[in-house]
């Protein structure tokens, strides 16, 4: 760096600063001291090592910058107005405020923005994905930054993110934490110790550069030699919180916290006042993705005889294997993948599999970072450890990303390995994603049909498997699109609707078995789609039978299938009777039968529902 560029550095930094402070003044809230502390490494970055068009976000080789400390809010749309796509008035007139774009924490409303941050540990776990799709699937030369805050190192996210950028050899990632030494409350663990976090990340496989986060020549140094290094890097920059504002400096008790105007206004002065520098990235260089998405082509989908018992993991896994004929579509899992099926995908298209190990945040955020980049992610693993990273899952909503996810060995159906391994909350949680699509399959033929659906789904989906093997009840044409039910059996005699999802689907077929034996006709609904249901014929089918539905459900009863279609019901003003069956209690090992029955959701319990319905 000569002197010029050191200076145009420094003068950027300090208006990163002023304009940080401007803003979260005029709003009232927001995080200025932890913007001030990462001021100098932005404007370095930004302008001597990004490459990026403002003007053409979309662009596929512009490098990517993950805001991972998101609630640093100020300093990035700082560097938006430096950077001229955010305007003075947009910054300081409508940051948090209601309908803005400029919100407490970046989301993809912003073109600039790949995914919604501000829950920490997320964006450096989803930075790996973005990563991945340059290095193994785009094959472009872009570097994905990531920007994290050093409380965010307690999560362990951050190092399931370092572990296996490291074991994938991502040498296009870099990390660089704020190390500012101050949390929300006080002091972080590890404070200033560089060298205990260096030594962390070393041991994680990655190369630790130690650097004074306010020395810009230094910063350049050591951005460019994490460029050059040829494996994943990280960045550690000691800093001040608050740097540049002697009133609030490295003291406690600013976290999170604006600067009443008067002090805003002596700060500002510190500072050297208001400017209005325009500064540009280093311009991206030419290039095209490896990889051309193409919907429309030809897949040669598994046929199942009817009547076979195929298991809907497996149907999942031979869906997977024939959605590889789509270039764009990418498989990750969580080292079950014998179990989950994925592996039937891995047979065929090895280079679009990511195995995540045991590492659930990392393979939802990283399907994320995927998704961003255009790839259609399926990301597996057992349905009850979805809620491991559960959060992830729910900040995806958040950012609109399109991943699809596979949760097998649900419920007590699965039988001998107990409760820690039953997903009986999982419809629950999904359902109340933002925006998130729920299918629960009752065979392989349907399974198929979903699976392959949800590669076009417009938002987040999920779609639960089962363990066991269960007749195929439909043929290869049959269609299931999404938000739609199956009547599988039905006369004009029936009396009541036994609507399943799943395993219980075939309870409730051996229920109307059960039923017809006392000279009860029951009329039988699949609902395949938990979300969106279907309510048209949930309710034509309600009105048929009287009013009278069972519903089973092999999951707790709090937000299930049952909550869902009781509220379709109540929505239409379907008058209803209903009984609702399902695990109550905590279950333990067995058979799947015997399971089944202790829940109360097996036939024989169905068909006792049904007739206490039709007594009274």
């Amino acid at each position: 760096m000569n002197d010029d560029e050191r200076t145009a550095a420094a003068d950027l930094a300090r208006q990163l600063r002023v304009d940080s402070i401007r803003c979260s003044t005029s709003a009232g809230s927001g995080h200025p001291t932890s913007s001030l502390s990462a001021a100098d490494i932005l404007a370095v970055l930004a302008t001597r090592h990004m490459h990026y068009d403002w003007e053409h976000p979309a662009l596929p080789t512009n490098d990517h910058l993950v805001f991972s400390k998101g609630h640093a809010s100020p300093l990035i749309y700082s560097l938006y107005r430096a950077v001229g796509v955010v305007s003075e008035d947009e910054l300081v007139d409508t940051y948090r405020r209601f309908g803005a774009r400029l919100q407490g924490h970046p989301t993809p409303i912003l073109p600039w923005i790949d995914l919604a941050t501000g829950s920490l540990g997320l964006g450096i776990a989803a930075a790996v994905g973005i990563a991945l799709a340059g290095s193994r699937l785009d094959k472009l030369p872009y570097r994905t930054w990531v920007i994290c805050g050093d409380s965010e190192l307690a999560e362990g996210s951050v190092w399931e993110a370092l572990d296996k950028a490291s074991y994938y050899d991502l040498a296009n990632f870099t990390a660089i934490v704020d190390v500012n030494r101050l949390g929300q409350r006080g002091p972080t663990e590890l404070g200033w110790d560089l060298d205990a976090y260096a030594a962390r990340v070393e041991s994680f496989g990655c190369v630790p550069i130690i650097v004074d986060g306010h020395d810009v020549e230094a910063i350049d140094a050591a951005l460019g030699r994490a460029a050059g290094e040829g494996r994943p890097t990280v960045v550690l920059a000691r800093t001040l919180k608050g740097k540049g504002v002697a009133e609030i400096e490295d003291k406690e008790g600013w976290h999170g916290t604006a600067l009443k105007p008067d002090l805003a206004e002596r700060a500002i002065a510190e500072l050297g006042g208001t400017s209005s520098l325009h500064v540009t990235s280093l311009r991206p260089p030419e290039g095209r993705p490896a990889i051309t998405p193409d919907p429309e082509i030809r897949i040669e989908l598994p046929r199942y005889e009817l009547g076979a018992k195929v298991a809907t993991r497996k149907a999942y896994g031979d869906a997977l294997a024939a959605l590889a004929a789509r270039p764009e579509v990418v498989v990750l899992d969580a080292e079950v993948g014998n179990s989950t099926g994925s592996e039937s995908f891995l047979k065929v298209a090895p280079e679009r599999y990511f195995e995540t190990f045991i590492a659930e945040q990392l393979m939802v955020a990283a399907a994320g970072g995927l998704a961003a980049r255009g790839y259609v992610p399926f990301a597996a693993t057992f349905g009850a450890f979805f809620s491991r990273a559960f959060d992830f899952v729910r900040m995806s909503g958040i950012s609109g990303l399109r991943i699809r996810l596979a949760g097998s060995h649900a419920g007590v159906e699965i039988g001998a390995d107990g409760p820690s391994q039953m997903a009986l909350e999982d419809l629950a949680s999904m359902r109340a994603v933002h925006g998130s699509v729920v299918l629960y399959p009752c065979d392989a033929a349907s399974a198929v049909a979903l699976v392959v659906a949800m590669a076009d789904a417009p938002s987040l989906a999920y779609i639960r498997t089962t363990r066991g093997t269960y007749p195929v009840l439909y043929g290869p044409d049959e269609q299931f699109p999404i938000g739609g039910a199956k009547v599988v059996r039905s006369s004009d005699e029936d009396t009541v609707t036994l609507v399943g999802a799943g395993v219980t689907v075939h309870e409730c077929l051996a229920a109307a078995d059960l039923l017809a034996a006392d000279g009860i006709v029951a009329r039988v609904v699949d609902c395949y789609s938990v979300k969106p249901i279907d309510a048209e014929t949930l309710s034509a089918a309600c009105a048929a039978t009287g009013g009278h539905v069972v519903v089973a459900e092999d999951h707790y009863p709090e937000g299930g299938l049952g909550e869902a279609v009781l509220s379709a019901l109540v929505g239409t003003g379907t008058a209803v009777r209903f009984a609702h069956c399902a695990v109550r209690g905590l279950s333990s090992s067995g058979t799947p039968e015997e399971l089944l029955d202790a829940a109360g959701i097996s036939a024989v319990h169905v068909a006792d529902a049904a007739r206490g319905l039709l007594r009274h």
